[in-house]
């Protein structure tokens, strides 16, 4: 059999929650490939089962993408049209996906998006926080030594910061969050986004510590939190005016009291005032 012309892989977002945003086009791009490559193939059967379609599924993460990258590749090589999608949202967002279409490209094949539902504009815009620009940071590491430095290559960025966190790390993330990029960064808490139970909170994160562990159902399914970016000139200002505090308080305390006290009080860290009294000793 001669093949006239190659396959595509079309990348095609699915609903997040609500089945009702799935698009026209990716309900007939779904139904129309020969192939659906998806992330948990158990969870999309689920989906394509509801929205009435046969396509039949390939399993495609994180630990055997090297392997079904080059399957696909084959596959469109044969005259094949292969979608590929996540478990929800715009696939290769926090999901695997990136080194299958790098080759597709290297093959000199085509990729077609099929745009829809994501999580990451779905927060931003109803944050109520500036979408000029931001940084999608995904999820944060899970390990808490690991979590603070990575919330601290963030805390002096100035655009509106996009993270993904689970539920059994929200409370000990938000602590982190407030205790380096500071309590009264603007933000929103985004549960269950499209679902039933969508909960949509803003406030500082200081008032969300608060809300969100005054509700065990806030910790609870998938969630987005968008926050403010740093405001640079007012920090050094509100620094400039902690290292006069803390200069005062030297005085009369030792170190250590000192960044114990200021941190308890502020909602910063301990460290932070302790280099800046330390700095301040100099």
């Amino acid at each position: 059999m001669v093949i006239s012309k190659p396959g595509m892989l079309y990348i095609v977002a699915t609903p997040i929650g609500n089945l009702d945003d799935i698009t026209v086009r990716a309900r007939e791009i779904l139904a129309e490939v020969d192939l659906i490559a998806a992330e948990d193939t158990r969870h999309s059967a689920r989906l394509l089962k509801k929205l009435g379609i046969r396509t039949p599924l390939m399993s495609l993460h994180e630990h055997n993408e090297k392997v079904q990258a080059n399957v696909i590749n084959a596959k469109l090589g044969t005259g094949q049209n292969i979608a590929l999608i996540s478990d929800a949202g715009t696939p290769l967002i926090s999901d695997p996906g990136y080194q299958l279409v790098d080759l597709i490209y290297e093959s000199g094949f085509t990729v077609v998006p099929i745009p829809g539902p994501s999580s990451v504009i779905t927060a931003l815009c109803a944050s109520g926080i500036s979408t000029d620009s931001f940084n999608f940071v995904g999820f944060l590491p899970s390990k808490p030594a690991q979590r603070k430095q990575a919330l601290m290559k963030l805390k002096h960025i100035t655009n509106t910061l996009i993270i993904f966190e689970s539920p059994h790390r929200i409370v000990d993330s938000v602590n982190d969050m407030i205790s380096i990029l500071g309590q009264e960064r603007q933000a929103s808490f985004c549960r269950e986004l499209t679902k039933q139970h969508e909960t949509i909170i803003r406030g500082r994160l200081a008032e969300l510590k608060v809300t969100i562990e005054s509700n065990p159902n806030h910790s609870r399914g998938e969630i987005v939190l968008v926050i403010s970016g740093a405001d640079n000139e007012r920090e050094a200002v509100q620094n400039a005016d902690y290292q006069e505090l803390v200069a005062g308080m030297l005085e009369y305390m030792p170190t250590k009291s000192v960044a114990t006290l200021l941190a308890k009080h502020t909602g910063l860290s301990r460290r932070f005032f302790y280099d800046m009294a330390l700095k301040s000793k100099s």
